[in-house]
């Protein structure tokens, strides 16, 4: 590993991983061992592997994965919900499953047609739905984090967007804890530290089985350019990716970074439909969606009451 000057054998990488994930968690006070911890699962290495860590280091961990619908020719979200079935199943966990399609009547890639986002993609569509579900089991099923398996080329893919645009609301939300409050769980990303490639050596040297594949609809999408370009960099520069992101989490505890805070935080307020926050007057806007499909599709099957 060039960045970190470090090179390892496959028994103590599989020591040094959690010990490393370990560090960063208290390291950013993200949760303890006391508490109750949901990790959104997804059947690829990095939430599966962080799932094994979790429980390795002995944390109350349970497993919820979102059946989204996405086939693309390679019954991608089927294949996805096996192998995080016969994970969870491998280790004796618990695990919440979501599918969408019985929720809430349609698929994700049809609900995103139906309601005219996304301009052929359904990326938006996805993300405002399972932020709304990982949120809404959170909070139903009493658990006091959110765990999700970002890991660094992800958060440094997201940062590099951000910054291009001057995005000051996103830069100054983004990091390894986002708190909770008004109805809005804490979560956390306790794998934000690792590059992508060394989560996949971790769950290749575990024997965890994990979907290889990309989501179908990932492909010509900004972030996975993003990552494209800042590999580059790292080619040139080994660990130019953790500087950039770790001296962005430093200028930002220091108050550094150069956009402004707004004067105060949205007031949010509980959906009357759903009951999950939102900073509109109205429903919340994955309640919003749900309403205008249902109205283009003349009423959907299987739809969920109030």
């Amino acid at each position: 590993m060039r960045q970190h000057k470090l090179a390892l054998c496959k028994d103590h990488y599989l020591e040094w991983v959690p010990e490393q994930v370990e560090r960063f968690i208290k390291k950013y006070e993200m949760f303890t061992r006391e508490e109750k911890i949901l990790v959104a699962v997804s059947g690829g290495k990095d939430s599966l592997a962080l799932w094994d860590i979790l429980t390795r280091l002995g944390y109350q961990a349970d497993g919820m994965y979102i059946g989204l619908g996405i086939d693309g020719g390679i019954g991608y979200s089927d294949e996805s919900h096996r192998l995080t079935e016969e994970f969870a199943r491998k280790h004796n966990l618990k695990l919440h499953v979501v599918d969408m399609a019985q929720e809430y009547g349609l698929p994700i890639p049809v609900l995103a047609e139906v309601s005219h986002r996304g301009k052929g993609k359904p990326c938006a569509v996805c993300g405002l739905a399972k932020r709304h579900e990982m949120n809404r089991i959170a909070r139903d099923l009493g658990y006091d984090v959110l765990v999700t398996g970002h890991n660094l080329d992800d958060e440094a893919a997201v940062l590099f967007g951000n910054t291009l645009i001057w995005e000051g609301e996103y830069l100054l939300r983004q990091g390894p804890v986002l708190p909770a409050r008004d109805g809005l769980a804490r979560k956390v990303k306790p794998l934000c530290r690792f590059y992508e490639r060394e989560m996949a050596a971790y769950s290749i040297a575990r024997g965890i089985e994990y979907i290889y594949e990309e989501c179908p609809f990932a492909e010509g999408s900004q972030s996975i350019y993003y990552k494209e370009l800042l590999n580059q960099l790292e080619t040139a520069r080994p660990g130019a990716k953790l500087t950039f992101y770790l001296r962005f989490l430093e200028a930002r505890k220091n108050g550094n970074l150069f956009v402004e805070k707004s004067a105060a935080a949205a007031h949010l307020h509980a959906c009357p439909k759903c009951g999950q926050p939102t900073s509109t007057d109205d429903f919340c806007s994955f309640c919003r969606l749900i309403e205008k499909t249902t109205v283009s599709a003349g009423g959907l099957p299987g739809e969920r009451g109030n």
